[in-house]
């Protein structure tokens, strides 16, 4: 029980704090009423191109982030939460495969949300964020590796 709660818990309340991104709190609508504000406090002279440009830019970065975590979990719980032993590369594989299994079906959920639209750009997005915490992982694991080996 120790185990699930040390490396699974994680990924699963990331999974849900995910969910709760997809609907209609964190929709664009609902998002740009605090961004709006905050960026007319910062700059009162800047353009609505602009703000609709740093809005974008945010949520994009928002997947990218909230995937490379959820990426990192994985990899964390598949590593060490678990009696199996993987090599890295199956390890790589299956953590980015479950983590675009998500991102697509978490797409296909905002598709039941009126205030959301579901995309397959955000999908890719979601699948490179994956990629890039997993690249971190593996790096880190590598390097740990090496260290171990020199001691």
């Amino acid at each position: 029980m120790r185990t699930f709660l040390k490396y699974w818990l994680p990924v699963f309340i990331w999974i849900a704090i995910i969910l709760a991104g997809s609907t209609d709190i964190f929709s664009a609508e609902h998002t740009s009423r605090y961004l709006v504000p905050f960026l007319r406090w910062l700059n009162p002279h800047i353009s609505p191109h602009t703000i609709a440009t740093i809005h974008f830019a945010l949520r994009k970065l928002g997947h990218l982030a909230e995937y490379a975590i959820l990426a990192t979990l994985l990899w964390r719980a598949l590593r060490s939460g678990n009696r199996w032993q993987m090599a890295m590369s199956i390890l790589f594989v299956v953590a980015w495969f479950v983590c675009a299994i998500f991102a697509a079906t978490d797409e296909f959920h905002q598709s039941f949300v009126r205030s959301r639209t579901p995309a397959a750009g955000d999908v890719m997005i979601d699948i490179v964020g994956a990629f890039i915490g997993l690249a971190v992982c593996w790096i880190f694991a590598r390097r740990g590796n090496v260290v171990s080996a020199a001691n």
